[in-house]
Parts: structure tokens; sequence; C-alpha cells
């Protein structure tokens, strides 16, 4: 039997979850769905100096977000330093790993004389045993580091889910580090024990990570653990060309929950970032997990474009229930200060609005006319002139003379005063509209006046 799909998302806690490790995680989760399997969160947290609670915790909230749920986890991998210096202890013993003794200073020399003979600066293994080779006694007070022993001569090859077979021959691959003088094991260590102890069977990161998939494999082999398969995604451009990244340019995924985006949006545009369905551009969570089997996908750089997102965003926003996101409106305007009960009222109002809107600041924005006193732009405000300033008290008569305060009878009463003026509806529509809303430009006048109260309403009109 074929074993279960098992993916993984590993951030490190030293940042915010930026964009290309959401897309990361997505692919992860969407395969390990598509195939019945299981999704782990593993925090890979060994960068003691810079990882963070506060980053662990918007992690979290990034993966809720999205609607990432995983099966397992989080695992942190400080609580699994008993397991890293059990199979270190079993390495030392098969002498698939040795202990280096060379300061950072004789490190620096070594690596200078490279340099100068015009060699790539490699480790030039001083202290791996050999047979044969004599090793000095160890220097006192110096903490060594733990070495992979890497293969010496052979090619490392796999077939990469994404790019295909790629090798690289082990005479490029170094001994490297595995675990510090302080105790701490290195990434390229730990992540073969977690993905080997965790049953890890497909891998899907960025492509950063090509060149440490020759270390991590040869480790895997001196452990005789089985392999993952490994699929590496290319990177995520923005808007200058140059890589996203969590210390370059990229927003973490909560910027955009605060921003006012969905997370069906936000999913269904980052599938789009380096994977495709046809020409399908807009897909919901259940058809990405049915069209998600690890094909397709992009051996090209994706490009950040914000507004290919705002679009996807005011589809989706155009789709929402109305309540939702009056729920969600209320929390923008409540950042304003402003209080606004998402009640019947309101989800009205959304419902009239929601399509002019790519955000739901944007809706928020909306919204405020009818809670806060009308702010035009000098622009708007000269619509308020001398001469139109009767007319609209007189508009303010007819309105409280109306037996109903409904979208049919104020238009009814527009019709009377523009008649009794000799006016044409523009010529009123727009300076009530500035008057009563601060803005000149709306959906149906009589629709969004409808959803004032009438005090208001004559208020305004009559206070200028």
């Amino acid at each position: 039997m074929k074993k279960p799909v098992r993916t993984r998302i590993a951030p490190s806690p030293t940042g915010f979850l930026h964009l290309g490790t959401a897309r990361t995680a997505l692919f992860s989760w969407a395969y390990a769905r598509h195939y019945g399997g299981e999704f782990v969160l593993r925090i890979e947290d060994t960068d003691v100096a810079r990882s963070t609670q506060d980053s662990v915790d918007q992690i979290l909230q990034a993966m809720r977000w999205l609607g990432l749920d995983y099966d397992e986890g989080p695992i942190y991998q400080m609580r699994r330093l008993d397991r890293y210096r059990e199979v270190i202890a079993q390495m030392l013993a098969a002498g698939t790993a040795y202990r280096c003794y060379a300061t950072p200073a004789e490190l620096d020399e070594m690596r200078e004389a490279q340099r100068a003979r015009g060699e790539k600066t490699h480790y030039d293994r001083r202290w791996r045993p050999e047979p044969g080779k004599v090793l000095p006694p160890p220097p006192e007070g110096v903490a060594p580091a733990i070495r992979f022993a890497n293969p010496v001569d052979g090619v490392v090859t796999w077939d990469d889910l994404v790019k295909g077979p790629i090798s690289i021959a082990n005479r490029e691959i170094d001994d490297l580090i595995i675990v510090r003088p302080d105790g701490v094991p290195t990434y390229n260590f730990a992540v073969v024990v977690d993905d080997w102890d965790m049953n890890i069977t497909h891998v899907f990161r960025g492509d950063e990570h090509v060149n440490n998939t020759p270390w991590q494999i040869n480790i895997f082999n001196a452990l005789g653990a089985p392999l993952p398969l490994f699929g590496h995604v290319p990177v995520i451009l923005g808007d200058d060309g140059q890589k996203l990244s969590k210390r370059r340019g990229a927003v973490s995924v909560t910027a955009y929950e605060e921003g006012g985006y969905l997370p069906e949006a936000m999913l269904n545009y980052l599938a789009r970032l380096g994977w495709s369905h046809g020409d399908d551009e807009l897909f919901s969570r259940r058809e990405l997990v049915e069209w998600f089997d690890g094909e397709h996908l992009s051996k090209s750089p994706a490009q950040w474009d914000p507004a290919k997102l705002s679009w996807v965003n005011a589809h989706y926003i155009k789709q929402a229930d109305n309540e939702r996101l009056g729920a969600l409106a209320a929390v923008q305007l409540g950042k304003r200060g402003i209080e606004a009960p998402n009640d019947a009222l309101m989800q009205r109002r959304v419902a009239l609005l929601k399509d002019r809107c790519a955000t739901t600041v944007e809706l928020a924005d909306w919204l405020a006319m009818y809670f806060t006193e009308p702010t035009p732009s000098e622009a708007d405000a000269a619509q308020l002139t001398d001469a139109i300033k009767p007319v609209l008290k007189a508009l303010a008569d007819a309105f409280e003379a109306l037996p109903t305060w409904d979208k049919a009878a104020i238009g009814a009463a527009f019709k009377q005063v523009l008649h009794a003026h000799g006016l044409k509806m523009p010529q009123l529509a727009m300076p009530v509209r500035v008057a009563v809303c601060g803005r000149a430009q709306t959906p149906s006048v009589d629709a969004v006046l409808e959803l004032f109260t009438r005090s208001i309403v004559l208020k305004r009109l009559r206070d200028l």
C-alpha cells in the first residue's frame, strides 16, 4: 500500500507570516486535502535570539484567517531537543557526524586563504576523522560544533515535483554544521529529523531551499530514513521585480485581513500565483481541493499584482452575505471611533454599496456617511452654490411632507421640486449628494437617502 500523504508547513517565528510562506502553506494544505492526507504545522524556532511569541501568535492568526486547518501541531522544535541529541549521538557513533573544534577565527583564516588561491570557500574537513589521519587533541575551553560527514564523491539526484530532475555533485557540498557549539541544532539537520519522525511524504517549499536539499537528502540517507518527495515553487516577485521576502518588501498576511480583504479572496489569489487550472481565475476552496493534484505548478516566478488581488476581492465582496460584511465593516468603522451596530438597516446599506467596493475598508468609507457629518472636498463643495441652496431647502420641505420615507416617495418629491424650479435631475441630485453624503458621486440618490433617517436628511439640507 502507498503511504498516506502527509505534508507540512514550517515557518520560522522571527517575524510575520509573509505571502510566500502563506502560498507554500496553501499548496501543502490543498495537496494533503486533495489526497485525503494530513497537514502538519511545525514552528521552527531554533533561531532563539530572533524567535518571539508575538511572531508565533501572528503565524497562528494568519493560518486561522486563511482557513488552513492542520491535523497536527503546532509542534515546536525547541521542545524536541532531546530527540535531536539522541539522533546526533547515533550519528557520532556511526561516523556520519563528527566534532569540529575550529574557532570562528580559524575558519575565517581558512576561507581567506582559499579565496587568495582562487578556490571556492569550503570547510576543509580538518577535524573529520579519516583512516590514517591523526587529529590533534581537542583544545581546552572550546565547545565543538557537530558537522555532518557529507559523502565526498558521487551525485545527489532527485525528481523535483515542480522543477523536474535535479543533480548536484557532492564535491560542491561541504560538511555543514548540524549542531552549534551551544547545542542547538541547525535548520538542515532539525528539518530532516522532524520530517522523518512526522512521516512527511511531500515537502513543498520555496526554491531558495533547492541548495539545502542535497544536504538534507544525504542526511536522510545517513539515517536510513525514507525520503519525502520535494517540490520547490518559484519565488513571488514584487512590483519592482525583486523577490518578496520577510526582510524585503513582503507584507504580512494579517495586514491584508486588517486592510479589508476576505480570506477566500486571498486564498484564491495566492493559489493562482504559480498554479493554474486551465483558464479558471475564480474558484472556491472546495474546487481548489478538488483540482490541486500537484500538477500544473509553474516553474517561473509569479508577479504580485495588487490590482488583480483587489479585483478578486471585489468579486468575493459582491458574493458575500450582507450580515457578514456588515460585521466586518463595523470593525473597520470601530477603528475610526464610529459605533455602528450591524442591524437590519446596516445590512441594507451594505447591500446598496458593496458593488462599489474592493475591500471592507472601502465599504466602511462609504458607510461612514451614515454616521458622521459630511466633509466634502473643495471641488464637491463647489456644487453648493447660493443659487441651489433655496432649492435644497424646498426639497427638504417636500421631504418633510411625505407620508412615508421610502425610495418611491423620495423620488416623487424630487420630481415635484424639479418641476417647480425648472431643473434637470443632475442639477439637483449632485448638490443633494454633497450636502447629505459629503460626496458628489453615489448610487441612485433616492436609494441612498432612503437609508438615512429623514431627520438627518432634513437637517443637512437646511443647515447650509
